[in-house]
C-alpha cells in the first residue's frame, strides 16, 4: 500500500462535514482495585478509586470524527436528565452541532456503567429503553436530518439497536442520501441492517456477518446475543460476503475479524483482505466506531474502498492500545505510517 498516498488522505481529512445519525450513550467509568472477595456472595470487592465518564455508541462516532479533524453533525435522542445534559455538553465543548438532538423525557439516556479493576473490565451495568422512539420524535429527528443535510457532505448512521433507527427514520436517511448525493455509510446492528439498502458502505464484525449470513444456525431473536461465530475458513467468509453484500444492496460490505484485519466485499464482485496492523490489545471497546469513523472520513475524500479498509485497520490498531472507549487523531495516524 502506496504509504504517501495514505498520508495524502489523512491530511483531506480536516474540515471534512458529515452527520451521524444513531444511538447516543454516555460510557461511564469506575476504576478501581481489588484485593478480597465479598462476605455477602462470591464476588470480587471493588474499591473505587476515580469515576470518569465518556460519549459512547453514535457519540463515540461523532468524537473519532471530530479527533481526525472532521465537522460533525449530531442527530440521536437523549433523555431529560442528567446523564443527557451532560452527553450533550461534552459533545458540544469538543465542537459538535448538537442542536439535532432530541429530548425525550418518556425514555432514560442510555448508559453503560463499567467497573474496572487494576485496568481490567470486571462487571458492566447498562440503563437504557430500547423500544422505538414515538412517532413524534422519530418526525423531530427527520426534521434535523434535513437541516443539517444542507451543510454535509455524507450520513453515518450508527445503529445499536437502541430504538432510534425506525423504519420512518430509515427512509428519510436513504431517500434523503441519494437525492442530494451524500455518501450514506453505517455500522448497523443485524436487526436492522436491511432498513440500509442503496448506502455505500457497511461495515459488520463477523459475528453480525454469520448472523445475517441466511444460514439457519444464525437465526436468532433481534433481542438475543448473538454468540461469537465465526466463518469455517476463507472459502466460507468469501461466498457469505459476497452474497451479502448483494442482498443487503449496498455497494461495499466490511467484516471485520479484530485481531486478524478485515474484509471488503464489493457489488461487483470484489473481495479484498486486509491484515490487521499488529500491536499489543489493551480494551476493544469501540474499535468498530473507529472503523466505520476511518472508513467514512477517507471515501469523502476520494480514496479507494481499499485504501480506506488500510487506514481503518491503522486507526482501529491506535485506539486498541488505549484502555477504555478512546479515540485517534490524525497526527496519531500519520505518525504511524512510514515516512
Amino acid at each position: 500500500m502506496n504509504a504517501q498516498r495514505l498520508r495524502e488522505i489523512v491530511q483531506g481529512f480536516a474540515g471534512r462535514h458529515l452527520i451521524v445519525l444513531g444511538d447516543l450513550m454516555m460510557d461511564e467509568y469506575v476504576w478501581g482495585r481489588t484485593s478480597r472477595i465479598s462476605p455477602e456472595a462470591p464476588v470480587m470487592v471493588v474499591e473505587t478509586e476515580r469515576e470518569t465518564c465518556v460519549p459512547g455508541g453514535a457519540a463515540n462516532v461523532v468524537n473519532n470524527l471530530l479527533a481526525l479533524g472532521a465537522r460533525v453533525s449530531v442527530i440521536g435522542v437523549v433523555g431529560a436528565d442528567n446523564a443527557g445534559d451532560n452527553l450533550i455538553e461534552q459533545l458540544r465543548l469538543r465542537g459538535a452541532d448538537t442542536t439535532g438532538i432530541v429530548r425525550d423525557p418518556s425514555r432514560p439516556t442510555t448508559r453503560k456503567t463499567r467497573i474496572v479493576a487494576h485496568s481490567q473490565q470486571v462487571l458492566r451495568v447498562d440503563r437504557e429503553c430500547t423500544h422505538p422512539v414515538a412517532e413524534s420524535v422519530a418526525l423531530q429527528l427527520q426534521t434535523a436530518l434535513m437541516q443539517a443535510s444542507e451543510r454535509a457532505e455524507g450520513i453515518i448512521v450508527s445503529e445499536y439497536n437502541k430504538g432510534v433507527f425506525t423504519p420512518q427514520v430509515a427512509c428519510a436517511v436513504t431517500g434523503l442520501a441519494q437525492r442530494r448525493n451524500l455518501l450514506l455509510t453505517s455500522n448497523p446492528k443485524p436487526p436492522n441492517a436491511r432498513l440500509l439498502a442503496g448506502a455505500h458502505l457497511i461495515s459488520l464484525n463477523q459475528s453480525e456477518a454469520c448472523a445475517l449470513s441466511g444460514d439457519g444456525r444464525f437465526a436468532l431473536p433481534a433481542e438475543v446475543i448473538p454468540p461469537e461465530r465465526t466463518f469455517a475458513g476463507q472459502a466460507e467468509l468469501d461466498a457469505a460476503g459476497l452474497a451479502l453484500v448483494r442482498s443487503l444492496q449496498v455497494c461495499h460490505l466490511v467484516v471485520t475479524h479484530g485481531a486478524k484485519g478485515l474484509s471488503v466485499f464489493s457489488a461487483d464482485g470484489a473481495a479484498t483482505h486486509v491484515p490487521p496492523h499488529l500491536v499489543e490489545v489493551y480494551d476493544a471497546a469501540g474499535a468498530g466506531d473507529t472503523v466505520i469513523s476511518t472508513l467514512s472520513l477517507a471515501l469523502l475524500t476520494g480514496a479507494s474502498v481499499a485504501h480506506a479498509a488500510a487506514l481503518a485497520c491503522l486507526a482501529a490498531a491506535c485506539v486498541v492500545r488505549k484502555v477504555g472507549v478512546a479515540t485517534v487523531s490524525a497526527a496519531e495516524l500519520l505518525a504511524e505510517l512510514p515516512s
